[in-house]
C-alpha cells in the first residue's frame, strides 16, 4: 500500500472524543473535516442553543443556531444544513407553519414537555420529520440520535 493510501484511509474519520460513562468507553467520531455535517439549532433558549452547539462542535459537526422559527427560514436558506434540530415550543411564527416551509432537510423536534401521539402524527405529515428529542437530553443519547439520523 502507497503512503497516500495509507493517509487517506487514516483520515477518512477523525477521532473527537472518548467519553466514559456508566463504566463503559463510548468513543464517538465524526467524519474528515472537508466533509463536516452542518446542523442548524434552533431554540429561543440561549442556554439550550450555546449547550447543543457546543457538545455537537466537540463531535466535528458544523453548527450554527437560531433562536426562533423566522430565523430558521432565513438561515436555511444561507447555510443548507444537513440537519435542524428545532424546538417545538417557541414564540413567533407557530412550528408547524416553519415545518411546511422545510422541504429537504432533516428535522428532529426538540421538546421540554411530552408530545401526544396525536400531535406527533399532525408534526410529522411531512417525510423530513425524522425524531423527537425530549429535554433535558442525555448527551451522549442526543450525539447517538443526530448520527443515527445524519448517517440514514
Amino acid at each position: 500500500m502507497q503512503k497516500r493510501q495509507i493517509f487517506q484511509e487514516i483520515t477518512k474519520t477523525l477521532y473527537i472524543k472518548n467519553i466514559f460513562t456508566n463504566n463503559k468507553n463510548y468513543n464517538i467520531y465524526a467524519k474528515r473535516w472537508d466533509v463536516m455535517k452542518k446542523i442548524l439549532v434552533v431554540d429561543d433558549e440561549p442556554d439550550v442553543r450555546e449547550t447543543v452547539k457546543i457538545i455537537l462542535e466537540q463531535r466535528g459537526y458544523e453548527v450554527i443556531t437560531a433562536v426562533d422559527g423566522d430565523d430558521c427560514l432565513n438561515k436555511l436558506h444561507e447555510e443548507n444544513p444537513d440537519l435542524i434540530l428545532l424546538d417545538i415550543m417557541m414564540p413567533g411564527t407557530p412550528i408547524g407553519d416553519i415545518v411546511e416551509q422545510i422541504e429537504d432537510t432533516k428535522i428532529a423536534f426538540m421538546s421540554v414537555v411530552r408530545i401526544s401521539e396525536a400531535r406527533k402524527k399532525g408534526l410529522c405529515k411531512q417525510d423530513n420529520v425524522v425524531d423527537f428529542i425530549q429535554k433535558p437530553f442525555d448527551v451522549i443519547d442526543l450525539v447517538r440520535r443526530v448520527e443515527l439520523i445524519l448517517n440514514e
